[in-house]
């Protein structure tokens, strides 16, 4: 009798505490991204102290300091900030060591604002651990990671360690639970090493699971489709350092799109630097934008902050699983294996702009090697017919309506809808399950591009050949 009492009391706390844990799960959550105007060294090629790589990172982190503490104030859960944010880019592997830290495996449970002595010195890693401890919010930074290594290694740098473009995450309690190395290094981050392996990093709060990447990592397979197929994450974390490529490649325009067609939240943190056209964040549902900046004019860094589904799956709404080449049976122009429909009525054409459909289909070799299939609806330069694809940005003409589809070898598609200004077009278009993209409306603004945006990573090189810089 003692025993099956025991049995009973044991159930029922097991019971209480399931019931608390159910209590505390929430339905929607609210996310923040900040848009950061990066403080530069003056000489990214000349090496500095120590000393003076941290006054550099501190100047940035006061200002973050301020975004995560407004972040805070509205009720935001947790906040990304941008790739770079902290110090900038364009160096060299010598002057972009005075910058990095030593940071943890996250599984060594540590809060550095709690235990500053712990381990080696890390001053950006306490700042960061502190600013998310003492306003409750949990905190997304991208910073540099160091790991000494020798002869023992055969890969190991000939300057004895490796560099790792390195996102880190800390909760609400300041405790490290993420740590993310670059997996897709852009082609200019000579300063840093990609890792052996791709990490499938995620984490899971009481507002639903999240997955992390960093900027080009969203271009392939590994670990962005990975994270958000397999491993089924409800949110992307996505600090960025996005120079945008007019006509297909803008920040709001591919992350959103990225979002919809993977089905998941999608937290984006651009830097700012107009000069060199980088402006462009977001919070993206798997059915649209709910927030998101671009802004050319102006040389501030922004806030957003919105609601977001915990769990976008579960939602009545949840997009259907579509089939992309159902429908693309008349066929108007193609490339290889990819042929491309489309319909389409304008409100009222002007003389003097014009509008093309593409195909692409094919290996795509600037910046980095990854195989595309693309269908395009988009606005010339000029009316001269060879300035089409180059980038444009403002457009006169809005339409009745379209419709486009293509015969896709991928399942792995991105719908895209581009309006005069690089603004996007939230509730104007959906994605039928036979694979159309169409217009819900005449468009509330001229067009710049309509755009299905597939990927075949089956044909992509191996993973050495396009990351490595």
């Amino acid at each position: 009798a003692r025993y099956s009492q025991t049995t009973v009391f044991g159930a029922s706390a097991v019971l209480l505490v399931l019931s608390a844990l159910g209590a505390c799960a929430l339905d929607t959550y609210v996310a923040a991204v900040y848009e950061h105007n990066v403080i530069l060294s003056e000489d990214t090629e000349v090496p500095v102290s120590p000393e003076e790589a941290l006054m550099l990172m501190e100047k940035n982190i006061a200002i973050l300091e301020v975004a995560i503490k407004e972040a805070a104030r509205q009720g935001a859960h947790i906040i990304v900030t941008p790739e770079d944010g902290i110090y900038g880019w364009a160096f060299t592997r010598e002057t972009i060591y005075p910058y990095l830290e030593d940071i943890p495996d996250p599984q060594v449970d540590w809060i550095p604002c709690a235990d500053p002595g712990r381990f080696a010195p890390s001053p950006v890693l306490e700042r960061l651990s502190c600013l998310a401890r003492n306003n409750s919010i949990y905190v997304v930074a991208n910073m540099g990671d160091k790991k000494a290594c020798n002869s023992s290694d055969p890969k190991c740098p000939s300057d004895g360690r490796y560099q790792y473009n390195t996102n880190v995450v800390f909760d609400s309690e300041g405790k490290l639970v993420a740590r993310y190395h670059k997996y897709n290094l852009f082609v200019t981050e000579k300063q840093f090493n990609y890792p052996k392996d791709p990490g499938f990093v995620t984490f899971n709060t009481s507002f639903g699971s999240f997955g992390i990447f960093t900027c080009a990592d969203i271009l392939y397979h590994d670990p962005a489709v990975v994270l958000a197929s397999r491993l089924q994450v409800d949110t992307i974390l996505f600090p960025t350092a996005w120079v945008n490529t007019l006509p297909l490649l803008s920040a709001v325009q591919f992350h959103s799109a990225w979002a919809m067609g993977m089905g998941v939240n999608f937290l984006s943190a651009n830097t700012h630097n107009c000069t060199l056209e980088m402006t462009g964040s977001g919070i993206y549902a798997p059915d649209g934008p709910r927030a998101y900046y671009y802004n050319t004019e102006m040389d501030n860094g922004h806030l957003l902050v919105t609601e977001l589904s915990s769990r976008p799956r579960l939602s009545p709404d949840y997009p259907a699983a579509v089939n992309w080449s159902l429908y693309a049976s008349h066929r108007a122009i193609c490339q290889q294996d990819l042929c491309c429909h489309l319909s389409y009525k304008m409100v009222k054409k002007h003389q003097d702009e014009i509008y093309v459909l593409g195909a692409f289909d094919g290996l795509h070799v600037v910046e980095g090697e990854y195989y595309l299939q693309v269908c395009t609806l988009l606005k010339c330069l000029s009316t001269n017919l060879s300035s089409c694809g180059q980038p444009v940005e403002m457009a006169q003409t809005k339409f009745e309506m379209f419709s486009l589809s293509g015969t896709f070898g991928t399942s792995y598609v991105f719908p895209e809808v581009l309006y005069s200004g690089v603004q996007l077009a939230p509730g104007e278009f959906e994605v039928l399950t036979d694979g159309r993209l169409i217009s819900r409306t005449t468009t509330s603004k001229p067009v710049l591009s309509v755009a299905l945006f597939g990927r075949w990573y089956e044909k992509d090189p191996p993973h050495t050949a396009q990351a490595s810089p």
